[in-house]
């Protein structure tokens, strides 16, 4: 189930998913077979080969990102050069710094277009053609049918299909979800209101338009708000 919700959140990510195994040898010989890889995600414990000596048995120029539930392998995964250790259960928030990593270790660090470096401008499609919109001026995205439009006064549509694409843009700014299809930035709040239970609030947007946060996003978003 793990390694499943792990395959979701990659290609949530922009990234495309190879191979899975659920075995440390099968994987050691996958990838001695010669199959073209970026990174390799391995837990710690597998059947086979553990990831620890999965690790010291491959080329240390492959990069190689832990993910695991046991934080006291930390040290050691850190002296096998690895990129990254994550903790299960991995967030998407986690999961995109991982992946600035990889990148960086790969000399494959993205350079910012002169477009975002001057107030984080992104594109839209706007009557055939490409318009730029600033994200301090937008409010959320939202994501319905692979297709993520983006709130900015009105409705635009990206080019993005999955929101872990914008954070994957944004990776800086830190927005925040409100559940699985609703991505908000954070400044933008005017204020919050519960839904009667407590358990849930609704968020009022600059604008006025009024998105409700899920249970589990709702601390998230109070302690992000400086109110726990």
């Amino acid at each position: 189930m793990n390694q499943r919700r792990l395959v979701r959140l990659l290609e949530d990510c922009g990234c495309e998913v190879v191979g899975s195994f659920g075995n440390g040898l099968l994987l050691e010989d996958w990838v001695r077979a010669g199959h073209e890889v970026d990174a390799l995600f391995v837990d710690i414990q597998m059947p086979g080969l553990d990831g620890l000596s999965l690790r010291a048995s491959l080329s240390p120029k492959l990069p190689v990102v832990f993910v695991t539930a046991f934080a006291e392998h930390a040290v050691e995964a850190f002296d096998l050069e690895v990129v990254d250790f994550l903790l299960k259960p991995v967030t998407t928030d986690r999961l995109v710094k991982a992946l600035a990593r990889v990148r960086r270790a790969l000399g494959k660090e993205e350079v910012l277009p002169e477009e975002r470096r001057k107030g984080f401008r992104y594109p839209v499609l706007v009557g055939g053609g490409v318009l730029f919109l600033d994200l301090l001026k937008t409010t959320h995205f939202e994501v319905e049918e692979q297709i993520v439009w983006a709130f900015a006064g009105e409705r635009f549509r990206t080019k993005w299909k999955s929101l872990g694409e914008v954070e994957a843009f944004f990776p800086e700014v830190g927005l925040l979800r409100l559940h699985r299809h609703l991505l908000i930035r954070p400044e933008a709040v005017l204020g919050i209101r519960s839904t009667g239970g407590g358990a849930r609030v609704l968020v009022r947007m600059t604008g006025g338009t009024e998105l409700e946060a899920s249970r589990g996003a709702t601390p998230k978003l109070k302690a992000r708000l400086g109110l726990e």
